[in-house]
């Protein structure tokens, strides 16, 4: 387990990060998040012991960060670093080799996670002729090919098409299975909604908000519900215990049956209903059952990257 204790770095008239605290738990996730200039570019380097923090501590597994956790922190940068007139097999074994691999185990190591990131056909090619995104993908080996304990991945999925960002995400999945403690930060709030268990928002070097995805989306979700349905819904507005309806996405996406062959009926509608606060949505369920069909029916749970936006907005 890391845990960053009033964590402070100062320059000179510039408090870059200001006494935040956290924990980041093996096998889970954690998403560091924020905007340009948030500091989590200073956080990451002051766990990574590239600088000294101000005040506070860095602590892993007890321990408090120092040079000989080099070996076991891998660390994807934002900017690549890699040596591009260098052929990929020989910048992977030199980045190994840093991290005390011995050379047989970084070689073998390196053809594995060639042939799992398919650019094994690259291996001998110089850094300089693979596009952008297989650069990634042996920045991405560069930083887990020594089996790291602690990995600090940022903006991993930068150059990447779909396929290969879904690629990497199961591979951090994977990872985050068998233990590791993982810090990713990103601003593809989709992809932190997706991947991350807990997160911690950070601006102008204060915390904003932090804890369990699913304790966020509660603190701040309203209690809304999506409904699909035949038949005539308009009195669903009236009813006392609805704040408001709004028309919700296109019927395809809620559930791709209401326009299949077998399901072609035009009297589907859908809708977005708030309650009131201290409606339980199976009670406006029942309600609304005797009056109508519904064939769809869900909690609405706020976007992160909604969360995001409002949060960053009320700490300005």
């Amino acid at each position: 387990m890391l845990v960053a204790e009033n964590l402070t770095k100062d320059y000179k008239d510039i408090t870059a990060v200001d006494n935040v605290s956290f924990r980041v738990l093996p096998g889970r996730i954690f998403g560091l998040l924020g905007p340009n200039g948030a500091g989590k570019t200073t956080t990451i380097r002051t766990i990574l012991n590239i600088i000294k923090p101000t005040s506070g501590r860095i602590m892993f597994d007890g321990e408090p960060i120092n040079d000989q956790f080099f070996n076991i922190i891998g660390y994807l940068p934002e900017e690549r670093g890699l040596y591009k007139k260098s052929k990929t097999i020989d910048v992977i074994i030199y980045f190994a080799r840093l991290k005390n691999m011995d050379k047989k185990s970084a070689l073998s190591e390196a053809d594995i996670w060639l042939n799992k990131l398919d650019i094994s056909q690259y291996r001998n090619k110089k850094i300089e002729e693979l596009s952008k995104g297989n650069q990634q993908k042996v920045q991405f080996i560069t930083a887990i090919i020594h089996n790291p304990r602690l990995l600090v991945l940022d903006e991993p999925f930068s150059g990447f098409d779909p396929i290969n960002q879904q690629l990497i995400r199961e591979i951090i999945i994977s990872l985050a299975g068998i233990g590791k403690t993982i810090i990713l930060s990103t601003h593809q709030m989709d992809t932190a909604e997706k991947l991350c268990a807990d997160i911690f928002l950070i601006n102008k070097g204060k915390e904003v908000c932090s804890g369990s995805m699913i304790d966020i989306k509660k603190r701040f979700g309203t209690n809304t519900v999506r409904i699909i349905f035949e038949g005539d819904g308009s009195f669903i507005a009236s009813l006392p215990s609805v704040i408001l309806t709004e028309k919700s996405n296109s019927l395809a996406d809620l559930n791709p049956l209401v326009n299949s062959p077998v399901n072609n009926s035009t009297n589907n509608s859908s809708l977005e209903v708030t309650l009131k606060e201290d409606i339980q949505p199976k009670d406006f369920l029942r309600d609304i059952m005797n009056r109508l069909s519904v064939t769809h029916f869900s909690v609405v749970e706020p976007a992160l990257d909604k969360i995001f936006i409002d949060v960053i907005r009320n700490s300005q």
